[in-house]
């Protein structure tokens, strides 16, 4: 695809894509939501690509969420395949390699829900986050109000919720919803050393593991035993893999391990 509203840029085995619509604060048009989405799948199904970041061009917004301008002129222009994308390409996007937000500037409404897609968030020290959308009439409609309550307290995510209020960097690290917060000039760099730290490690367990913790979220360790299925499909599968046996043989062996990712 000729890229028009994003930017991808490979860098070893991290894929970089930046939202690219500074001046209108990189809000989601119909474009950039097709874009992100076909670069996403490129992405998922790349062996050669371990770990995505999700960034945003420009020094002030990650992303503003929805472009009311387009909406306003009559919505999205979207395919069967970007609705089940779900929103800006990723909001319903089942993607089983790693994705971090490197969140540098505000993310308000849609641009929060991108964040709380992704499975990692480094956020600049002038990045917000909130889901304001309740101060137009309007809701949370792309994941915001399902995944919020769970990467933070009920409470403190209904206050977020029901005030439309934004939060900074900071109070979102506080909750657990911010893995690291940066100073603003370092956001990019943060996340890719993160990402660096990820794909040292075996892309097939890292997969797994992802699969494992979010199938096995909503499911029961007890009776019935859903989540032990899952985690038993999953471990069975990593164990017989060539990298299975080359994690131990390396560290027998006192090297590096050279992952094949099969």
């Amino acid at each position: 695809m000729d890229y028009q509203a994003i930017i991808v840029e490979k860098i070893g085995r991290i894929a970089v894509i930046t939202f690219n619509r500074p001046e209108a604060m990189n809000a989601v048009n119909s474009r950039l939501w097709l874009e992100t989405g076909t670069a996403l799948k490129e992405f998922n199904e790349d062996p050669d690509l371990w770990v995505a970041i999700l960034t945003g061009a420009g020094d002030r917004a990650f992303s503003a969420g929805a472009d009311l301008k387009e909406i306003g002129a009559g919505g999205f222009s979207t395919t069967d395949e970007m609705k089940e994308w779900g929103f800006a390409g990723i909001v319903r996007h089942h993607i089983s390699k790693p994705v971090i937000a490197a969140v540098n500037g505000f993310a308000l409404g849609g641009g929060t829900e991108i964040a709380l897609a992704c499975d990692l968030i480094v956020a600049s020290e002038k990045a917000s986050f909130g889901l304001p959308e309740v101060k137009r009439g309007l809701i949370a409609g792309g994941g915001g109000l399902l995944r919020l309550p769970r990467q933070i307290p009920l409470k403190v995510a209904m206050r977020v919720i029901l005030t439309g209020n934004p939060i900074s960097a900071e109070e979102a690290k506080q909750w657990g919803l911010v893995n690291e917060v940066v100073p603003h000039d370092q956001v990019l760099n943060a996340a890719i050393q993160l990402a660096e730290e990820i794909i040292c490690n075996a892309p097939l367990a890292v997969k797994a593991s992802k699969e494992i913790v979010y199938r096995g979220l909503d499911t029961s360790m007890t009776f019935p035993p859903e989540g032990w299925s899952i985690n038993n499909e999953y471990t069975s599968q990593v164990f017989a893999s060539n990298d299975a046996k080359e994690g131990p043989r390396a560290f027998a062996e006192k090297r590096k391990p050279n992952w094949s990712g099969q």
